[in-house]
């Protein structure tokens, strides 16, 4: 179906749903065919797990600001391949409450005079709003990207806007004075609340800071993990690594039926993160390294260290053949592949059994409706000597 049928008035440029307008298990039957497609010849794509709501399950939403031809100060998103800025104002995958919040901002912006941010001139001062939802705990963190440290009324606006919208549990200025296409800065300052949101995932309480990653489908994220630690088929004995652990998330569910976790991830927020979820749940099983997660796999290969288990869950670009060749010199029994991007997780199977490793399973589930996306599952393990 073309863009301009889509219910979405935003398809057309924004480039990100690519499915807006089809009936939702018309996309479960495409994104299908595309996995087994591409993963069919490593092992049998198991039916892929739909969403029961597809629609509004985005618990972290971006609101870029902007400003009409007229003055109106609006939020949106920028167009696809480029950085003119499109005003959005409803979205059929973000959190309603996010959105409300949204367009309160704009408001409020004219309200108190506050100018929003020219990334030709660089000049201004309001550049993103950053809304994170607990969808277990309903807790909201709003984080006002600034380019400046210094929020005029900082008090009275934020005292403004909890009072409009009481559902919010913290709100954190971000400043990020540098110009760049990232959208948070290093600094955070908390002008509300804890300055950190907690959620729950799989019976266990996960903190969640500014610049921490989080998966932003909550509901199919569970039955992502539930997957991933059921293909592991723990016993209790074994010694796990989480490898690219972010806050902790996998490593975390899985401590419970393992005798050690040992969690490895680049992010250092992620890594504070991830040591505060561990001593919430009271998991004393598991450890935590701020490393980059090749050169750890690299160095435990190198000192003769023993893994059961390894799961890994790395970024879109995939994982390294540095990382899967220390895995192989590890020979852990299971590895238990999350994957956010079927191409890289097809080039990084093809490197595996390379190496005498078979794809006995792969699950796709599908975390993102009406985008072009799928997160799979894939376990992997040693090829049996004839």
């Amino acid at each position: 179906m073309a863009a301009s049928d889509s219910k979405c008035p935003y398809a057309k440029k924004c480039g990100g749903c690519i499915y807006q307008g089809k009936p939702y298990e018309e996309q479960l039957k495409i994104k299908q065919k595309n996995v087994s497609s591409l993963l069919g010849k490593y092992a049998k794509v198991a039916p892929i797990l739909g969403a029961e709501n597809p629609d509004h399950y985005r618990n972290k939403v971006h609101g870029i600001f902007g400003r009409d031809k007229r003055g109106v100060v609006f939020t949106g998103i920028y167009e696809e391949k480029s950085h003119r800025i499109v005003p959005v104002e409803d979205c059929n995958i973000e959190d309603e409450r996010a959105t409300a919040i949204l367009k309160t901002l704009c408001t409020m912006a004219k309200q108190f005079k506050l100018q929003v941010y020219d990334e030709d001139r660089e000049t201004g001062l309001l550049r993103h709003a950053l809304i994170r939802v607990g969808r277990k705990t309903g807790e909201i963190m709003v984080v006002l990207v600034l380019s400046s440290p210094i929020l005029p009324s900082k008090n009275n606006f934020t005292k403004e806007l909890c009072k409009r919208h009481p559902e919010i549990t913290t709100v954190v200025m971000n400043v990020n004075d540098k110009r760049t296409s990232m959208v948070l800065g290093t600094r955070n300052v908390t002008l509300y609340g804890k300055g950190y949101i907690e959620d729950e995932l799989c019976g266990l309480k996960f903190r969640i800071s500014p610049n921490s990653f989080y998966q932003i489908n909550s509901e199919q994220t569970e039955r992502l993990y539930q997957k991933a630690i059921e293909f592991a088929g723990l016993t209790g004995k074994e010694r796990v690594i989480d490898a690219y652990c972010g806050i902790g998330t996998i490593g975390s569910c899985a401590a419970g039926n393992a005798a050690e976790v040992l969690g490895v991830e680049l992010n250092r927020d992620a890594v504070k993160d991830a040591i505060t979820n561990a001593k919430l749940n009271q998991i004393k099983n598991i450890r935590f390294w701020n490393e980059d997660a090749g050169k750890y796999m690299v160095r435990m290969a190198a000192e003769k260290q023993k893994a059961d288990v390894v799961f890994m869950d790395p970024p879109r670009s995939g994982s390294t053949p540095e990382f899967i060749e220390a895995v192989n010199v590890l020979k852990p029994k299971k590895v238990v592949y999350v994957s956010c991007d079927p191409v890289t997780l097809a080039r990084d199977l093809e490197l595996f059994e390379s190496k005498g490793w078979k794809a006995r399973k792969i699950q796709p589930v599908d975390m993102f409706p009406y985008t072009g996306h799928v997160e799979c599952v894939a376990l992997l393990e040693l090829k049996k000597k004839q």
